[in-house]
């Protein structure tokens, strides 16, 4: 489902200028906080109206300011988890799904429902109060109702903001199932990079100030240090595409095809071989090398290909843009070290990586790239 959003809202002294479509069924919004991400979900879902403007949700106009078009938030069937759970609290878990189902347009059935409680794997809850859940089991009760009241789009704000790393690591992989498996779209909140990339790993927009100052693949955002935010050089980097080749449990590794090569990364609970996944590799986490290394503690050594150098890295570095088999990996690496290479485009080189530097970096894809 696309959207295409036109507006101009003004929430006292702030004002958000948006402009922003996309076709892809997971949009991550990303930016500092007070940017104004949360603003425009909640135009999207009919909660805030602006003061000029159009919003398009697929085929169909939701808000047009000119035209005096404002369908109600009730009637739009957008599901919205905020950064809070905002359960029922009189209410048991049970209780708090169904209610998401008086605002279906068909009440879910019992196989929806269990379908659900599975993926969300909260039917050791269903008899329990709001009071004795812990932060993410509420939040992963949340999205339940969510589902439950049959979206046509699903928002998500901020979800993981309110909880500490150990329930953030509890929740988003139920979040990241959902993305990869659903075919639901999703418009997902965060100032995290490391949850954006997991959950919207083909379109990204930043907010910063108001404005949409990007938008667009989420390889080009990342290849942008000045969009990943204060420390963004240290994430700037590349999405590899991969496929799972096997399983080296008693090691702790999965083995992946890049295509043709091999990439070594920590264990992949729960992708079978042939799954599709992408890896986040990091420029600063790129050693290069003329000639093949032999014996090192490094498993991964990618063959490449110098495509482009760029000498106006930021604190005296050198990116070095590669390709392999195909796709771009980028390299920083210091003017010293780019110096004693003498690496020039058309060059043959080692790309070598340490497996431990792409821990929880791995990730189903979404449909491609």
């Amino acid at each position: 489902m696309s959207i295409a959003l036109d507006f101009r809202l003004t929430q006292g002294r702030f004002t958000l200028d948006c402009s922003l479509a996309s076709a892809e069924r997971v949009v991550g919004l990303f930016g500092p906080s007070g940017a104004g991400k949360s603003s425009i979900l909640r135009v999207l879902a009919g909660l805030a109206r602006p003061e000029t403007g159009r919003v398009v949700i697929g085929d169909r106009v939701v808000f047009d300011a000119e035209r005096g078009i404002n369908v109600p938030a009730h009637k739009r069937r957008i599901g919205f988890v905020f950064q809070q759970a905002r359960l029922f609290p009189h209410f048991n878990v049970r209780h708090n799904l169904a209610y998401g189902g008086w605002f279906a347009r068909h009440r879910p059935d019992a196989r929806r429902f269990d379908q659900v409680v599975e993926m969300l794997d909260i039917g050791p809850l269903l008899g329990r109060r709001v009071a004795a859940l812990s932060g993410g089991e509420a939040q992963r009760v949340a999205i339940g109702r969510a589902l439950l009241s049959d979206p046509a789009m699903l928002l998500l704000d901020e979800p993981l903001a309110s909880l500490d790393a150990s329930r953030k690591q509890e929740v988003l992989p139920y979040i990241a199932r959902l993305s990869a498996e659903s075919e639901l779209p999703i418009v997902f909140v965060s100032h995290q990079l490391d949850e954006l990339l997991r959950l919207a790993n083909r379109h990204v927009a930043v907010v910063q100030g108001g404005r949409v100052v990007f938008s667009g693949a989420t390889a080009d955002f990342l290849s942008r240090p000045s969009l990943l935010g204060a420390e963004g050089h240290k994430d700037t980097g590349v999405l590899l595409k991969a496929h799972v080749h096997a399983h080296d449990v008693d090691d702790g590794l999965s083995v992946l095809a890049c295509p043709q090569q091999r990439l070594y990364v920590p264990h992949l609970p729960g992708y079978a071989p042939g799954a599709e996944v992408t890896v986040h590799v990091r420029a600063r986490d790129v050693i290069l090398a003329r000639a093949e290394p032999g014996v090192t503690s490094a498993l991964n050594d990618l063959r490449g290909i110098v495509v482009h150098i760029a000498e106006d890295a930021p604190a005296h570095a050198v990116d070095v843009i590669l390709d392999i088999d195909g796709q771009r990996l980028d390299a920083r690496i210091t003017r010293k070290s780019a110096a004693a290479l003498a690496l020039r485009p058309g060059d043959g080189v080692h790309a070598i990586i340490k497996s431990l530097a792409l821990a929880e970096q791995a990730w189903q894809r979404l449909g491609g790239l």
